[in-house]
């Protein structure tokens, strides 16, 4: 769990180093790699790459392109700890789409910890002259539907193996990323290719090491480390970028991770 934490910042630190190339542009760049690399995969071990609840299967591929689409034009616009932090609100829209998607029962102490969470973006958009409410609000987006994203995996982990969910997710992004992109177009140049290729190999690499984790090890626990990800954003940002930020800031990222926390902890105990 922690080397996919460590390839999805170093997908994050990518994603920020090329911010003349449109993040829809990347988009489509990452999820035609994802595509070829699960599909040559799902051949030859003899799975059918179509799966067999095609519906929700579409479903998690359109609101998975919204989530991560709005993620990398988060990432792209604010500093990296702040979109990164604001991207782990997810567990919250998970929990809170599970009631109603995988039928999920929520304490109401939950909803506390909920607003602790919500406390700190504000904390931390309020503190952060960096931060525009808008790009916020994108990176709350962002937030929803990978949530929605979650649930619809999670319904259908009895029907579907996993590389078939991962390889619906190019699949539906593809044929709409490649026609935005085209509408505003930009040429990769000199080393905009070879970071292209490594945001697309850290995915994919962080992918495969965070499947391996769950299949592996206690589920709430592997799930825990997933926060060490803010960790490396404030390293990652400092040393590549030159971001730094006040405490305040740093309350508010703080106020996130302990509302993510004690929501989890309720769940374990439940």
């Amino acid at each position: 769990m922690l080397v996919s934490g460590i390839f999805f910042a170093l997908m994050n630190v990518s994603v920020k180093y090329i911010p003349h190339i449109p993040a829809i542009e990347i988009i489509v760049f990452r999820s035609l790699f994802s595509l070829i690399f699960s599909y040559i995969f799902l051949k030859k071990q003899g799975i059918n790459v179509f799966g067999n609840n095609k519906k929700w299967l579409i479903i998690r591929g359109v609101v998975g392109s919204i989530g991560l689409i709005s993620f990398f034009y988060t990432l792209q616009n604010i500093p990296l700890a702040s979109a990164v932090t604001i991207q782990y609100l997810s567990p919250i829209f998970t929990t809170i789409f599970g009631i109603y998607i995988v039928k999920e029962k929520v304490k109401p102490i939950q909803f506390l910890f909920f607003a602790l969470s919500f406390i700190g973006v504000i904390v931390i958009q309020g503190v952060d002259a960096r931060v525009d409410p808008f790009w916020v609000g994108v990176g709350m987006i962002s937030a929803i539907f990978s949530g929605l994203a979650y649930n619809v995996i999670r319904k259908l982990k009895n029907t579907e193996h996993p590389l078939v969910i991962i390889f619906y997710f190019p699949l539906v992004t593809l044929p709409f990323a490649g026609l935005a992109s085209a509408l505003g177009w930009v040429n990769p140049h000199g080393w905009d290719w070879a970071i292209l290729l490594f945001i697309s190999i850290c995915t994919q690499t962080a992918q495969y090491f965070l499947t391996i984790a769950y299949q592996n090890a206690n589920v709430s626990k592997v799930s825990s480390l997933t926060y060490i990800g803010i960790i490396y954003a404030l390293i990652f940002g400092f040393f590549f970028f030159g971001e730094t930020f006040n405490a305040m800031a740093y309350v508010g990222m703080g106020l996130v991770l302990l509302g993510i926390l004690l929501n989890m902890r309720v769940k374990q105990v439940a």
